[in-house]
Parts: structure tokens; C-alpha cells; sequence
């Protein structure tokens, strides 16, 4: 369509001028004495038009062979950059196949052509932001060649080479200058230095999930573990992990502190630095509960702190509801019977009262007759609790309770002059422990 247009206007140019100039009559006189010459008005009109395309053509062609230094200057400074460009994406590319030595030359080749540009006064606007990346590829081909000296040498000059960031994008790559150093120092087992490195970071860098994860493997390499612990929280609450190594990782942080705990003060405020669903957690409340003992703790505290595992694994046994009772079947429940077994001193009657409920429900368990009968003993009911060892004692799967129970019982019998059951309860206690 747009065709057609120009031909019928080309069509109605050529007949405007042939009306025009078919019968045009006028003439142009010009004098210059002592001559007089008379031209028509069309022949005027063709010189002008030809001596106008002349006079153009003449000076575009002078401005053009006037810009030819420029041009050549351009194409040479074009050409520079080009061959820049890509000796940077050599280096790139050899970094990511595994050829360090060829990557650390090519972005080294980089630099110098920058520098090369910028003594010959052609400053690129990028040149800055070009030249800190290739020094951070040759540093990061030189960590992988275990060069530490030039690795060093080329992170420095691209942190001098930024100076004090302009831009946003400065900035940028301040922060991930930093950040490579920090991952770096993690290679090299140097969590003071990667830790370092981080407290350089800009505010809203330090935030982010990539420096978080080096954050938390630094406190851990340095044993810092109330720090690697709040750092994993967070990394757990933004969904940096999956939900089950998020758990598994917390909760290994939180046995580690619990481990490092020297006294009861200290363990009692990591106690109260977990949150509900960590102190219902089995491994965890028994193994601070066990520390406590160790730690010489009061025996109501240490059944304070079982108190919500005992519920929590009351609340998930079959048939939960009212009057539910634990399962201790699994590990989880042997480890709280190992632990409570030794922390039933001044029990009180509420607790009595769960563990005889718990006993009443389940009769065939062996492991809540056992812990029926001790907290029998406590509270000096010595007949209910030497008939309760007597059943529990020959069903009891853990060797070590069951050598408990069989000395216990032998107590008891010593205790009301039972001799004949003592010594044999005495040497079921030690056929137990073999």
C-alpha cells in the first residue's frame, strides 16, 4: 500500500512539473556588460537545482574526510574494547570449565588492555565495574590454584580500584568482593577472617541468605554456637533450607549448647532461650534434662523440664485423648526413662500420680513398672514397689535397667531380711551387665 502511495504521488509530481514547464514562455535576462544573455526560466531552474546538489554534496564530503581521525580513533577504541570484552568472558568461561591457570591470564589480559585505555585518555563508563570483575576472576582462579598471595594481591586492587562506591552498582560488587573473601577464608578453615570479611558488609548485603549461610558455617567453624544458632533460626524462618534439614540443624546446634553449658545458670538460660516447640522436642529436653543432673541440678527441675515430653509423647500415643500415657517403646522413650529414673527424688504427688495412671493403663509395659515401682520406693511404699520390680525386672529389654531393677529389688529384699532373694536378685543384676 505504502508502494502504491509513492508511485501515485511520484505520478502527480511528474505531472505538476510537466504542466509547468510544457509551456512555460518566461524567460531570464541576465546583463554583464558588455554582454547580454537571455536564458529560459526552466534552464534556471535545472542550474539551480544541480548547482544546489553540487554545493551539498561538496560539503558532506568535506565534513566527512574532516571526521576521519575521528572515525579511525573510534573504531581503534571499539576495537580495544571488543578485545577486552572478550578476554573477560575468556576468563569467565575458562573459570567455569576448570582452566584457572588460562583464566587468571585472560582476566590479567583484561586488565591490563583497561588500563591501556585509560592511560591513552579513552575513560570507558564502565571501565571501573569491567576492571573490579576481572581482578575478582583472576582472584577466584588464583583461591582455586591455592595461589594465596595473588589471589590476595587482586581482591585488594579491585576493593582500591571501587574506592569509595558512586553507584548503586558499585555498591554491588563492594559486596560481593566481600563476600568472595569471606567463602574463601571458609575454605581455608579462617573463620575470624571470613567473620571479618562479613562485618565489612553493607547493611542490606549482611541481611541476605547468601551472607547468613557463610555467617553460620564461620560461627560454627569458631564454635560460636548461640550465634550459629540464631543465624540458623532465621535461615530456617526465611526457607533457606528444607523444612527437615532446617530442623535437623537447629536441633544439633541446640544439643551443642546444651553440651557447652558449664554450670546450671548457664544451661537454665539456654533452657529459657528456646522457644515451646524446641522444649518439647525428646532428644532435646532429655538430653538438657540429663545435663542438668550432671551438672548437679534439682531433681524437680530436671522433671519440670520432662514434664512436656512426657505429655508430648502422651498426646501422640494411640488413643490419645483423656488419660492418655506415653509410649516408651521407642528410643525416645528409653532415653526418657534413663533420665527420669534418676531424678525421682522428693517426687511429688502429681507426679507419682502420672506415672501410676500410666503404669495402670498399660500393664504389659515393663518400662512403666519399672518407673511405677522406683517411684514407689521414693515415696517409701516398699511393698507395692518390690511386687511391681518383681514383674518388671524379667520383661525389661535394656541391659542396663533391667541390671537396675535387679539390684533395686535386691535392696529391697536386703531391706526386710529377705537373704535367699536378695543373693538371687543379686546375681540377676550381674548376669544383666554381662
Amino acid at each position: 500500500m505504502r508502494a502504491a502511495l509513492w508511485l501515485l504521488a511520484l505520478f502527480g509530481a511528474a505531472v505538476a512539473v510537466a504542466l509547468f514547464a510544457g509551456n512555460n514562455q518566461g524567460t531570464i535576462t541576465v546583463f554583464w556588460p558588455p554582454y547580454r544573455v537571455d536564458l529560459s526560466l526552466n534552464m534556471v531552474l535545472v542550474l539551480l537545482f544541480a548547482g544546489f546538489a553540487l554545493l551539498y554534496a561538496a560539503l558532506r564530503g568535506t565534513a566527512t574526510l574532516l571526521e576521519l581521525p575521528g572515525r579511525a580513533r573510534r573504531w581503534r577504541r571499539l576495537q580495544k574494547e571488543r578485545a577486552m570484552h572478550g578476554a573477560l568472558l575468556e576468563a569467565l568461561t575458562q573459570l567455569l570449565s576448570g582452566r584457572f591457570l588460562r583464566s587468571r591470564r585472560a582476566a590479567e589480559s583484561a586488565v591490563q588492555q583497561e588500563r591501556r585505555l585509560a592511560q591513552s585518555g579513552e575513560q570507558l563508563g564502565h571501565g571501573r565495574q569491567l576492571r573490579t570483575l576481572a581482578h575478582l576472576l583472576a582472584a577466584e582462579a588464583a583461591h582455586a590454584l591455592q595461589d594465596g598471595e595473588q589471589r590476595d594481591a587482586h581482591l585488594q586492587q579491585a576493593l582500591d580500584g571501587l574506592g569509595q562506591p558512586d553507584t548503586a552498582l558499585d555498591a554491588e560488587l563492594r559486596d560481593g568482593a566481600q563476600l568472595r573473601a569471606a567463602r574463601w577464608a571458609l575454605d581455608e578453615r579462617d573463620a575470624a577472617t571470613a567473620l571479618e570479611r562479613l562485618g565489612e558488609l553493607s547493611s542490606g548485603a549482611a541481611r541476605r541468605t547468601l551472607a547468613q549461610r557463610v555467617r553460620l558455617k564461620a560461627a560454627r567453624l569458631q564454635h560460636r554456637t548461640a550465634e550459629a544458632l540464631d543465624t540458623a533460626r532465621l535461615l530456617a524462618k526465611h526457607r533457606a533450607f528444607a523444612p527437615a534439614a532446617a530442623a535437623s540443624l537447629v536441633r544439633s546446634l541446640v544439643l551443642e549448647l546444651i553440651n557447652d553449658a558449664r554450670d546450671t545458670a548457664q544451661l537454665e538460660r539456654v533452657w529459657a532461650s528456646l522457644d515451646a516447640a524446641e522444649r518439647t522436642t525428646p532428644d532435646i529436653a532429655v538430653r538438657a534434662a540429663r545435663r542438668l543432673q550432671e551438672l548437679g541440678g534439682e531433681p524437680a527441675q530436671v522433671r519440670a523440664w520432662l514434664l512436656p515430653v512426657w505429655e508430648r509423647m502422651a498426646a501422640g500415643s494411640a488413643g490419645a485423648g483423656a488419660g492418655a500415657v506415653p509410649n516408651l517403646q521407642s528410643d525416645e522413650g528409653a532415653r526418657l526413662v534413663t533420665v527420669l529414673q534418676t531424678s525421682l527424688h522428693g517426687l511429688d504427688a502429681p507426679w507419682l500420680a502420672r506415672i501410676e495412671a500410666a503404669s495402670r493403663a498399660q500393664p504389659g509395659d515393663a518400662r512403666l513398672l519399672y518407673l511405677s515401682a522406683l517411684a514407689c520406693m521414693h515415696r517409701e511404699l516398699w511393698g507395692k514397689a518390690r511386687q511391681l520390680l518383681a514383674q518388671a525386672a524379667p520383661q525389661l529389654a535394656d541391659p542396663a535397667l533391667r541390671a537396675n531393677a535387679w539390684r533395686a529389688l535386691a535392696a529391697l529384699a536386703e531391706q526386710q531380711g529377705d537373704d535367699s532373694a536378695a543373693a538371687q536378685a543379686w546375681k540377676q543384676a550381674a548376669l544383666s551387665q554381662d
